[in-house]
């Protein structure tokens, strides 16, 4: 597997800050850009190529947090995150409130596409125009979820690059299964967001 901080020349850490890694990126991506080797062979054109994408799919990766904690578990433990199916105990009254407002907006939706009557049409207008707005409202607590998390993983982050310096085992191993939990937490937070604004753009047609 490539190591994406090794290739973007950054520490391996649970969280970089996006602008930095963003100026990295521009300064790497400006040397090993494919237009540098324009008059070379068809082997280091090839090259060229392939390595601009390698660097470009690093930067997409640690830029986005979830993805750049999935990477950073796998190059720590040497194995994916386990994924779990089961919704865990203390989000399931979240979940729960999610599927039930997709199952509404859902049911909207089928509405709409039969209704022919001006009167009803009037009637659902009000009721999917109640539907989006608890779907916007939810739609800013995931958001607010999501960066609580994030929160959390940038806290942990303080205390992994603090250890490292001297980091025993068991401590090692409690903040790689709390980053486990987390990259779950963020797995199913950008689930539900991405749920949440599919129904809000159907509802909106």
């Amino acid at each position: 597997m490539t190591d994406y901080f090794t290739l973007l020349q950054e520490p391996r850490r649970p969280w970089l800050e996006a602008e930095a890694l963003k100026r990295k990126f521009l300064t790497l991506s400006a040397h090993a850009h494919p237009d540098r080797v324009h008059q070379a062979s068809p082997g280091e054109k090839e090259t060229a190529q392939r390595d601009y994408a390698e660097l470009n799919a690093a930067y997409q990766c640690l830029l986005d947090p979830k993805e750049r904690l999935r990477h950073f578990l796998e190059l720590e433990s040497g194995s994916k995150p386990k994924q779990v199916e089961r919704v865990p105990q203390e989000l399931m009254d979240r979940f729960m409130e999610v599927s039930r407002l997709c199952r509404e907006a859902n049911a909207l939706v089928a509405e709409k596409n039969v209704i022919a009557s001006p009167l009803l049409k009037v009637e659902l207008f009000e009721r999917n125009q109640s539907c989006i707005d608890q779907l916007t409202a939810l739609q800013r607590r995931v958001q607010g979820w999501n960066e609580e998390a994030m929160n959390e993983v940038r806290g942990i982050d303080e205390r992994w690059t603090n250890a490292e310096r001297g980091i025993d085992g068991d401590q090692r191993g409690e903040i790689l299964i709390r980053l486990e939990e987390l990259y779950r937490l963020l797995s199913y937070f950008a689930r539900w967001g991405s749920q949440i604004q599919e129904r809000m753009v159907q509802l909106s047609l």
